[in-house]
């Protein structure tokens, strides 16, 4: 499958949020956040089916060097991004379609 990727705006919002602190903590480091996203939704358009069912329909997606998850679900021929959470969120409660 090949689908179109929509980021939706809480998940804008916490990419935002995300790259502030980040930059907060040291210049740059917020960009670095960013640029490991971007192969992950990426690879949202090409696989999005390769991550399993995680949550009341949700798939995820892990980054490596930051702790943070990308909560996402397949509709038709598209893909929406709900959330990016900090791993230690309670991501139950947030995930709300």
């Amino acid at each position: 499958m090949n689908g179109r990727v929509t980021i939706r705006a809480r998940a804008e919002a916490d990419l935002q949020r995300a790259w502030q602190h980040y930059e907060r903590e040291q210049p740059g480091l917020g960009d670095d956040f960013l640029r490991e996203l971007r192969p992950l939704i990426h690879r949202l358009e090409r696989h999005p089916e390769r991550a399993a069912f995680y949550y009341r329909g949700f798939r995820r997606l892990l980054a490596t060097r930051f702790p943070y998850k990308v909560f996402y679900r397949i509709l038709a021929d598209r893909v929406i991004i709900f959330r990016v959470l900090h791993a230690k969120q309670d991501h139950p409660r947030r995930l709300q379609p």
